[in-house]
Parts: C-alpha cells; sequence; structure tokens
C-alpha cells in the first residue's frame, strides 16, 4: 500500500526548555496526525515556531517565551519546513520533500490532478519531481539519478491520500488546542490560529474557555 504523510523537517531541539520536547534525532521526518503524545506535540510546535524564530528582530520581546513566539505569531507568510512524504509500504520506495518544499503549500499537490501538473521540489544534489504524464502521476525520487526510485498513483490514490493529510493535520491541530492552555496560557488562541494559518487549516474555534484537564 502507498501512503502519504505531513512531515516536519527537524533540526536539533539541544537546549530547547520552554516547554516538554520528546527526544527525536535531529535532521530527520516527524509526521504529523492525532496519535502524537504530549511531548510529541510540544516537539512540533517547537518545530514550527522555530523555523520563524529570528533572534536579531529587533522588535523580537524580552520574554524567552514571548521572544521564541514572535515570529510565529507575526510573519504574513507562515513557512513550514517539511512537506509530504509518500511510502510504498511493500518496496520501502519512498519519495520525501525537497529542500525548497514546505508543509505550508501541501495542497498544491491538487494541481496534479489537472492536465500538465507538475511540484518540482529541491535542487542538486537531491531534486525530487511530481509530474502528470498522461493518466498517471508519477513520483521520482530524485532526478539527478538516472535510475532514481518511481512511484506511480493514479487520480484516485492522491484524492484518497490527500483526503487522509488533511485528516491528520486536523487530527493533530485538534491535539495542539488541548496542549496549549497547559504549556502556553494567555496564548494558546494566538498560537493555535497561527499553526491552523501555517499548516493551510481553518483556525481553530475558541468559543468556550479551553479545557486545562
Amino acid at each position: 500500500m502507498i501512503v502519504m504523510q505531513p512531515v516536519l523537517e527537524l533540526t536539533s531541539s539541544d537546549g530547547f526548555d520552554l516547554w516538554p520536547v520528546a527526544a527525536t534525532a535531529p535532521y530527520g521526518w516527524f509526521a504529523l496526525s492525532g496519535n502524537l503524545t504530549p511531548a510529541e506535540v510540544g516537539t512540533a510546535v517547537w518545530c514550527i515556531a522555530d523555523y520563524s524564530d529570528d533572534p536579531e528582530d529587533t522588535a523580537r520581546p524580552a520574554d524567552p517565551l514571548d521572544g521564541f513566539l514572535h515570529g510565529l505569531l507575526t510573519v504574513d507568510l507562515p513557512i513550514v519546513a517539511g512537506g509530504l512524504r509518500v511510502v510504498d509500504e511493500s518496496t520501502g520506495t519512498t519519495f520525501v520533500p525537497g529542500c525548497c518544499d514546505g508543509l505550508e503549500d501541501w495542497r498544491e499537490w491538487r494541481q496534479l490532478l489537472s492536465p500538465g501538473g507538475l511540484i518540482a521540489y529541491g535542487h542538486p544534489p537531491v531534486s525530487p519531481l511530481a509530474e502528470r504524464i498522461g493518466d498517471t502521476i508519477l513520483l521520482t525520487a530524485d532526478t539527478e539519478q538516472a535510475d532514481s526510485p518511481t512511484l506511480e498513483l493514479t487520480d484516485a490514490d492522491l484524492a484518497r491520500m490527500l483526503a487522509e493529510v488533511e485528516g491528520d493535520l486536523t487530527d493533530f491541530l485538534a491535539l495542539v488546542v488541548a496542549w496549549a492552555p497547559q504549556h502556553l496560557p494567555g496564548r494558546e488562541a494566538a498560537v493555535t490560529a497561527a499553526i491552523a494559518q501555517a499548516l493551510d487549516l481553518p483556525p481553530p474555534y475558541w468559543g468556550h474557555a479551553p479545557d486545562h484537564r
């Protein structure tokens, strides 16, 4: 079976102590879903906020927590390092995001359902490519390799997988809504709205008092 996952590209969280994060290997992929532990939710929120953090920003608040969140809460067009990972579980063939990819653009994959659809990510040394050829959606793991592994999808495959990705992201955002009041009191609404924007999702509804259980 071929599966698609929304993933973050992790850096190192060494020394981060503003809230609990899970122990993860740096410079790997971290899949988002509704099955994360609270510490893993903390890891994902850290990763999303960290990409927008600019310690040299003169408007950055002095408070460590507000300073770290400042970029995420003020940037006009958030970027989320990562993208969509596609894996053929029967063969192990894997298509991973390129260095010029971002999870904020995950909906762009829908263009592959139309004639001429093409998404080129990255540049040497690794250049993934997703393209529509006739009735087939072809994923090439690395166009820099003549014998690069490839994956073939149908329109039905891609439509199903994008719906599952949206479900994973929506379920993850629900975890953030439950997690944020405990770890980001007074900032939960702003942070969850910013993360929703970064993931191209509708903002969560805060029409009632957050559940602090």
